[in-house]
């Protein structure tokens, strides 16, 4: 049987009790409903246990408040989130980020059994609106919000949960469809890449986009890819990790890290193209004159991209970067095509996970095998796979009905 913990003056310390070797205080520490690990100190053993009790009134006061429908949204929330245990810290971090960047300061303090219907449909529309947020930036604060009117309605706290159906009503105003990233055409492909390979400034970026579109990969997993999960020998990528960029919460920092792929079915293996190929060679010879990535993160190194820093790329700087070469592309492009008398090919505003949706898009316009798609692209769920693979046929199906249309009229 272990032996307890004792303080200095030989009294017995109860589980999360220490005293310190330092300065001889008393820490107490504990887990708060949001998973974060605190801390709370005395001078002597008597005052950190009257704290102890303090803490623990002020829990069951906050339960109290739930119980008697007292509670605000916030409330509600941190309850919510502390019950999720089987959240990773990263995912955590960005449900806490997005939640006190958006809500808990404003819609977040209202009571939660006057909400109604109208209100989350009015706020929605405010966030877009007057806020401008994107409506898939609505659609993840929806995320946070329903589970949470949802934990209150199972806790018989609110009959009803407000933000059922409050969605679908925003996305049929705005004549949007939530969530759908749509391909680059194969057009804006070509012209993009080409442009990038040509230009001054940006061709050092051409064997990263070209291995994020022919691989699928999402940017988290090719910036993560080391040298050592490359075997040219058998042409075949193993994607079995992930880097992560993501905002602590506890450290108020950003932080990176090394990560396992979104879901299990993204531990995988990809075929290497030739021009993936040709992507990776150019990069190995341009490292040995400038010198390769110098980073190790979680004890891992060897990774292939870096920036001028020798450091793995922020997904956000990759992001950026896509913007500046479409804005300079569109920019130039308008311009020749007026010279030249064409309509130009104009570059939409996409990021690096619209390639990911690209190479799935051309990857169903010549495979059928919907199971095959799924393991390339880690897809958990067969209905995403389905869902590109349908929208990718649709244009094929198009362009047969127009061919069909020259034949027959040929005939009658």
């Amino acid at each position: 049987m272990a032996k307890a913990r004792k303080d200095l003056r030989g009294r017995a310390l109860k589980t999360g009790e220490i005293q310190r070797k330092d300065d001889l205080r008393y820490m107490y520490s504990y887990t708060d409903p949001l998973g974060r690990r605190k801390f709370i100190y005395a001078n002597d053993l008597t005052e950190l246990r009257e704290k102890e009790r303090k803490l623990q009134r002020d829990q069951l006061d906050g339960l109290d408040i739930y119980a008697q429908g007292k509670a605000t949204i916030n409330d509600t929330f941190d309850r919510y989130i502390s019950t999720k245990y089987e959240l990773r810290d990263s995912t955590k971090d960005g449900y806490l980020y997005f939640y006190d960047h958006f809500v808990r300061d404003n819609f977040g303090m209202k009571k939660l059994i006057e909400v109604k219907y109208s209100d989350v449909l009015q706020y929605y529309h405010y966030l877009m609106n007057e806020l401008n947020v994107s409506i898939s930036s609505v659609e993840t604060i929806h995320g946070l919000l329903h589970p949470t009117f949802n934990l209150a309605v199972r806790d018989d706290i609110i009959r009803k949960n407000p933000t059922d159906g409050v969605m679908a009503e925003i996305s049929k105003k705005c004549n949007k469809e939530v969530g759908v990233r749509h391909a680059l055409t194969r057009d804006q492909q070509r012209v993009f890449m080409d442009y990038m390979a040509k230009h001054p400034v940006y061709y050092h970026w051409w064997p990263l986009f070209t291995v994020l579109l022919g691989t699928g990969c999402r940017i988290g997993e090719c910036l993560g890819l080391r040298w050592d999960d490359l075997d040219f020998e058998k042409r075949i990528i193993s994607v079995n990790h992930s880097i992560v960029y993501r905002y602590s919460t506890q450290k108020k920092d950003t932080m990176i890290s090394v990560s396992l792929p979104k879901t299990k079915a993204g531990i995988r293996t990809i075929p290497m193209l030739d021009i993936v190929k040709d992507a990776f060679d150019i990069e190995k010879e341009e490292q040995a004159v400038t010198g390769g990535n110098t980073q190790v993160i979680d004890g891992m190194r060897g990774f292939i991209f870096c920036n001028r820093f020798k450091k793995v790329h922020n997904p956000q700087s990759v992001n950026d970067t896509i913007r500046r070469i479409c804005k300079n592309y569109n920019a130039e492009e308008v311009l020749n095509a007026k010279k030249e008398g064409r309509e130009p090919i104009i570059l939409p505003d996409f990021s690096c996970h619209h390639l990911r949706h690209t190479f799935c898009t051309r990857l169903c316009e010549t495979e059928t095998n919907l199971k095959v798609i799924q393991d390339i692209m880690g897809h958990r769920d067969i209905k995403t796979t389905m869902n590109i693979y349908a929208e990718a046929t649709q244009e094929m199906k198009q362009k047969s009905f127009e061919n069909l249309a020259a034949k027959l009229d040929d005939i009658f």
